[in-house]
């Protein structure tokens, strides 16, 4: 009996040690070997004036959010995100999650309703179809990608109100457009934040 209950604990220290501490070191060390700034949170710096580029790690630097997480924006030349359910607030890292809300529930109908008049509101003349990742939140709320069609449908707005030809703003579209993963997975996609500070950024 006592032989089993040292076993039992010397089992129970050895594969404590190894999935409690080594192979968390493991993981952690390789994924800075290989993937340095996704393993640091894809972290989004502004270099000061004088200072080295956007994007490096600089002197006087500040630190605009990560390319993981969406921002909440709704002044008209920016590019807007997916709506946001996280509670108590919208886009809250803290929250992440879904309104959980089935398609034929009034009260998702209605969020529908006023993200759509929303968008119509802030640009009447647009004529095309209005995407459906625009108007549904996404299931962590955080998503900070949209789709080409939502980005595309947003570009007359954005580049009248900041005085650039749709020419010029679909190039950034096109610069911050991501494809499948290996040609293969998840679909085409645009990070909002990264878009709208390449667009801060051309002026």
């Amino acid at each position: 009996m006592r032989r089993l209950l040292l076993q039992s604990v010397a089992s129970l220290l050895v594969l404590s040690l190894l999935t409690g501490i080594v192979y968390p070191l493991i993981v952690t060390a390789v994924a800075n070997l290989c993937c340095t700034r996704a393993a640091g949170g894809s972290l989004i710096w502004r270099a000061a004036a004088g200072d080295a580029a956007a994007g490096a790690v600089a002197h006087g630097e500040t630190l605009i959010g990560s390319a993981l997480l969406a921002q909440p924006f709704d002044q008209p030349q920016y590019f807007w995100p997916r709506p946001s359910a996280t509670s108590p607030q919208p886009y809250d890292g803290r929250a992440s999650g879904g309104s959980n809300l089935g398609p034929t529930n009034p009260a998702q109908l209605a969020a529908v309703q006023q993200r759509v008049a929303q968008l119509q509101a802030a640009d009447p003349g647009n004529a095309l179809p209005i995407p459906v990742d625009l108007v549904t939140a996404s299931g962590s709320g955080l998503d900070p990608d949209i789709s080409p069609a939502a980005a595309e449908y947003q570009l007359a707005r954005v580049a009248r109100t900041r005085g650039m030809t749709p020419e010029q703003v679909r190039n950034h579209i096109a610069a911050h457009t991501r494809l499948r993963q290996w040609g293969i997975f998840g679909e085409p996609r645009v990070n909002v934040l990264e878009l709208n500070l390449a667009l801060d950024a051309d002026r």
